[in-house]
């Protein structure tokens, strides 16, 4: 069966750049990014945007189109697809490719119509979220709205950390806010779905090893170069992994050794977090492969 699209999952250094261009030129389709981060410009080497060699000539799209001193959401990303997909010819298969669960999710189910965040309660609670462990902010949530605490998985950051934020800014529970959702764009039982699970040991050293031929390919100067353009105004591209611990190295505040090391850690955390969310919000219709040498084309 000819999918009506082809979604690409998986955690950081998983390989799903390379199998969203082997899938597409098979089907003669283009690739869309699904990764929250890479949409920003000025990142290309620490958000592991595809080079234009790794591209081979498929057309990529939602690349970088972004500037990073500015807020974007799934909700726009979303919209933005719509606009794609509308100027695309219409046998045309987009596979969508990156690490933002949320992304997948406004996908195949849609979005919620849920209210706006202040920036001051997004950013307490985002800080939170980084230095304070996850069952803490469960218990808080379960304090706050407790109907929210006993559907959402005490070891779900992301969700745990959106629902504190819109309790705090409406004072409303969450059940309340969600009733009213739109649609999917996509069936995922008519869709071509993968979830990249790579054995962790090999998932870690994939991550260490990415980051080394980061710093080969100019990550420290695109870091540097990103601090004199935007100087803390890029809160949400700040988020890239190694930005902030090359800063410290380039500025002198710790060991380059000791900025790696940092930056595969955070990186390997991430990518624990990011198989979490696919393990426990993908449900059957996702096919699971270890390697993405494993995935038929067909």
């Amino acid at each position: 069966m000819r999918p009506d699209a082809i979604l690409i999952a998986g955690p950081t250094a998983s390989g799903k750049s390379a199998l969203a261009v082997r899938l597409a030129k098979h089907w003669g389709g283009v690739v869309v990014n699904a990764d929250a981060l890479q949409v920003y410009d000025g990142l290309r080497i620490l958000t592991a945007r595809p080079r234009d060699d790794e591209m081979e000539e498929v057309p990529h799209h939602l690349y970088g189109h972004v500037p990073p001193d500015r807020p974007y959401s799934v909700g726009e990303w979303r919209t933005d697809v719509e606009a794609l997909i509308s100027r695309l010819p219409a046998d045309t298969i987009p596979v969508f490719c990156g690490g933002t669960g949320l992304y997948f999710r406004a996908l195949v189910e849609g979005l919620d119509d849920l209210p706006s965040v202040p920036d001051t309660i997004r950013a307490y609670w985002r800080e939170r979220s980084e230095h304070d462990p996850i069952p803490l902010l469960h218990r808080e949530l379960e304090r706050r709205d407790p109907a929210a605490a006993l559907k959402i998985r005490p070891t779900d950051r992301q969700r745990v950390v959106r629902a504190l934020e819109l309790v705090e800014s409406t004072n409303r529970p969450l059940a309340e806010l969600q009733r009213k959702r739109g649609a999917g764009l996509y069936d995922p039982n008519r869709a071509k779905a993968i979830v990249l699970t790579p054995p962790r040991e090999a998932l870690r050293d994939r991550i260490a090893q990415r980051f080394h031929a980061m710093l080969c390919d100019g990550a420290m100067d695109e870091a540097l170069a990103f601090a004199n353009r935007f100087d803390g105004s890029a809160p949400l591209a700040e988020k890239a992994i190694g930005l902030r611990e090359l800063l410290a190295a380039g500025h002198g505040g710790t060991a380059l050794d000791q900025a790696v090391e940092l930056s595969i850690i955070r990186s390997r955390q991430y990518a624990k977090r990011q198989e979490t969310w696919f393990r426990n919000q993908f449900g059957p219709e996702w096919t699971r492969y270890a390697d993405p040498l494993d995935v038929p084309i067909d």
